[in-house]
């Protein structure tokens, strides 16, 4: 069972919602689409909310938390989500459905690992994951401010990777958003560029990594074709695909074949909320 399969149900501003699991259970990672949405996407994709056992928040925001409410209350689903987070959240949960979010931590969810770091973005405790089995290590990387040692080491254990291309520097410097927003978004606890990105990308990439999705594509700052041409030129066996902000991804698979080395996450320390 070192198989894991991967979608993004939607990746941008409007929502972001991501699915990896086996062939017996799965995680969500966020929940920002709503539940009837969510179950849609899934249902077109082939995929059962039977075998989803639990649902990882990495921050309070809206486009993360949308849809969590309903969807955990529905199919009794345990949440987990860091104490800071569920208190900057407003969210409503049943209190015996949430589950400590604690960085460091490894939890268990059936076969699959989750690992939880820190990274750096404008939220309360926000976290990155990778969800892996033995051999193999899929990453969520997006809402990421800047790129840190705990990302970057992550990144090079990862067979795929959820990775945040978020905005274009030319296409913002230019765009119709006022400067407050720009240097919110560009500076340090905001959102990763193409080219922090790519230089990530080039830098840490696995010789294994055979999927990358490239995430949380501003619609305003940024162009698929742009990131997804800038990347194919550095792929080097790598697939490359760009997670839509309007519809779900096919059901990728990945395998490993070969025992994963154990991974030591840093704190970045005190992240202040925006």
């Amino acid at each position: 069972m070192s198989s894991l399969y991967f979608t993004s149900l939607n990746s941008g501003s409007n929502g972001n919602c991501y699915y990896i699991g086996n062939d017996e259970e799965a995680v969500l990672i966020d929940a920002g689409l709503s539940c009837r949405e969510t179950e849609k996407r899934m249902d077109r994709l082939g995929l059962s909310m039977k075998k989803v056992k639990a649902i990882f928040i990495s921050h309070e925001h809206g486009d993360h938390i949308r849809g969590l409410e309903v969807m955990s209350r529905k199919y009794q689903l345990p949440v987990y989500i860091s104490s800071a987070t569920l208190q900057h959240s407003g969210l409503k949960l049943n209190a015996n459905l949430v589950r400590p979010l604690v960085a460091g931590a490894t939890i268990l969810v059936g076969t699959l690992l989750i690992n939880a770091f820190l990274k750096n973005h404008d939220a309360a405790d926000p976290h990155s994951f990778t969800v892996e089995n033995s051999a193999t290590c899929i990453g969520i990387f997006t809402d990421i401010g800047k790129v840190c040692e705990n990302l970057s080491t992550h990144f090079k254990r990862c067979h795929a990777a959820f990775l945040e291309a978020n905005y274009d520097e030319v296409m913002l410097q230019n765009g119709r958003y006022p400067y407050h927003l720009k240097n919110r978004i560009r500076g340090g606890r905001g959102h990763l560029s193409n080219k922090e990105a790519l230089d990530l990308f080039i830098s840490c990439k696995p010789a294994y990594m055979s999927h990358l999705l490239l995430s949380h594509l501003s619609a305003d700052n940024n162009h698929p074709d742009l990131v997804r041409d800038l990347f194919t030129g550095q792929a080097n066996g790598t697939h490359i695909i760009v997670a839509s902000r309007y519809q779900e991804t096919p059901v990728y698979t990945v395998c490993g074949s070969k025992a994963l080395p154990a991974v030591i996450s840093q704190p970045l320390g005190q992240l202040a909320l925006f």
